[in-house]
């Protein structure tokens, strides 16, 4: 019975429309999440909005009326605990955090998601605090709070589908290296497609396999630069 949720891009210019929309959920009696990417300021981030820097701002916007709670990685146990509890029984009505809430937290009443410098986020995490709404029979919204004309964001704008969202992610970021560190980019091979191709180089394993099984070569296995392709070859299963 769950609704698709209503997802879109808006820039920090257009944010009075973000929060007119807020004051309705809230007289809804609907609860609001707002994620920001740091706790308080860093060095070489001021363009960024802080968890502590939105209590403020929401604060003044609301005129002090709405029950605003702040939850972040740093506090001790006992404080998130107490702030969880309070969001849960309602009497927060706004709860700005980090990411600690994108996975296990089910607050049924929550329908709207606000997530500033949205840019800042992966696919997978974005789609992950997406989820934190849209647990009910109500309608629930996504608000993604961007300057950057990210494709990757206009991807969560345009779909609810975890399938699709990591299939996009994997095109648009490529599959990094398998055998190194990089987590993006594509892989060195000259030609081929690890996505595209990967019945023909599942092929190529079998055969590679059989050719070496056969002993067509004596010793096959000793040359060098036979050993890096049998290991190059075994990521493919």
């Amino acid at each position: 019975g769950r609704k698709d949720i209503i997802t879109k891009l808006v820039k920090n210019n257009n944010i009075k429309d973000v929060l007119f929309h807020m004051l309705d959920e809230i007289k809804s009696n609907h609860q609001i999440y707002v994620v920001s990417p740091l706790i308080e300021d860093e060095e070489g981030e001021s363009n960024l909005e802080t968890v502590y820097e939105l209590k403020e701002k929401f604060d003044k916007a609301f005129n002090n009326k709405v029950k605003i709670g702040i939850l972040h990685g740093k506090m001790k146990n006992s404080e998130k605990d107490e702030i969880m509890e309070s969001y849960k029984n309602g009497d927060t009505k706004v709860l700005i955090s980090t990411t600690v809430i994108e996975v296990g937290v089910d607050v049924k009443n929550s329908t709207m998601m606000i997530i500033f410098n949205a840019e800042r986020f992966g696919m997978s995490t974005l789609h992950q605090l997406r989820g934190r709404v849209g647990r009910n029979d109500l309608q629930s919204y996504c608000y993604l709070i961007s300057d950057h004309e990210a494709e990757r964001l206009k991807v969560l704008e345009e779909s609810n589908d975890g399938f699709y969202i990591s299939e996009k992610d994997f095109e648009l970021r490529g599959e990094g290296d398998l055998f190194g560190t990089r987590q993006s980019g594509d892989m060195v091979f000259k030609m081929g497609d690890i996505k595209r191709d990967y019945k023909i180089l599942t092929q190529c394993k079998t055969d590679a396999k059989e050719f070496i099984n056969n002993n067509i070569v004596d010793n096959f296995t000793t040359y060098p630069q036979f050993k890096k392709l049998i290991k190059e070859l075994e990521f493919i299963d």
